[in-house]
């Protein structure tokens, strides 16, 4: 009896390769389309207020005058001065303190994720209250000591080291959740070992091992601190501070458009490092 010759048939692809429903493509346009909608409006109405002028016509004369107004450029160098102490910082104190407790103490993850959340409850005019009654307090009671004399030499009105501190308890909850998230995608455990085992020392695992596998988390950490800094008043107006945020309120009540034409340039900026970070964390070696 002749065989009978068959044909496998062929594996059908992996999910992701199949086309996408004309349904789905439809509503994905119609959500983009709508957010879209939601950012670019109030921008053009925006832009239209600062060029457009009653009995004047067009002009650019509100961006003209940025770079001219007394205070823009020290006020943004504070700020993106401050933005970058305090990424320094946060992700100095962060990634450490969260590879010890996974490596070494997994059953305090649980305090250090409380610890970490706990700005978020904290309203920032009770935390700058609080703020201002511990330096009073601080005064009195530990004038006296190593420590303050410490704080005092470093505490610079041009640089105010205050707002670092401040700036770093508020983007906690942030910095925390991304790289928390990075770390999560890796077996740092495996990582370390390996590493160790090779004799590289812990600077090195940090800085050469568990660092490039999570920049992505880091880009994040980095843009959501800079995006807190570059946005954040409240502490800083009633702390008596001229950052940037502070000097386009001071501005906006003598010169409306000026205001305004700065609010979209700072939008742009950070729109724009957005992009600079985001593609600095997918770059690879």
């Amino acid at each position: 009896m002749a065989a009978i010759a068959t044909v496998p048939e062929a594996a059908p692809g992996p999910a992701a390769s199949r086309p996408r429903p004309r349904r789905v493509r439809v509503w994905r346009g119609i959500v983009l389309g709508v957010a879209a909608l939601y950012f670019l409006v109030p921008m053009a109405v925006s832009f239209w207020f600062t060029v457009h002028t009653e009995g004047k016509g067009l002009s650019l004369g509100a961006y003209t005058r940025i770079l001219s107004a007394p205070g823009f450029v020290s006020s943004l160098l504070l700020s993106l001065g401050l933005a970058a102490a305090t990424i320094v910082t946060v992700l100095l104190l962060t990634l450490p303190a969260m590879l010890a407790v996974r490596l070494g103490a997994p059953r305090l993850r649980p305090a250090l994720e409380l610890i970490a959340t706990l700005p978020l409850v904290v309203p920032p005019i009770t935390y700058v209250v609080g703020i201002g009654t511990a330096l009073r307090g601080g005064t009195e009671a530990l004038a006296a000591t190593p420590f303050w004399a410490t704080l005092i030499a470093i505490q610079d009105e041009r640089f105010p080291v205050v707002l670092i501190l401040a700036y770093v308890v508020l983007t906690l909850p942030f910095a925390y959740r991304s790289l928390d998230a990075g770390l999560r995608v890796i077996d740092v455990r495996t990582l370390v070992e390996a590493a160790r085992n090779l004799g590289a020392s812990w600077p090195h695992v940090l800085l050469r091992v568990i660092v490039p596998n999570i920049r992505s988390a880091i880009a994040s950490a980095s843009f959501l601190t800079l995006a807190l800094v570059l946005g954040e008043y409240t502490v800083a107006a009633l702390l008596g501070y001229q950052t940037f945020p502070v000097w386009i309120v001071t501005v906006s009540g003598n010169d409306g458009q000026l205001s305004v034409a700065l609010s979209i340039i700072s939008l742009l900026l950070i729109w724009l490092l957005l992009l600079t970070l985001s593609g600095a964390g997918r770059k690879r070696q």
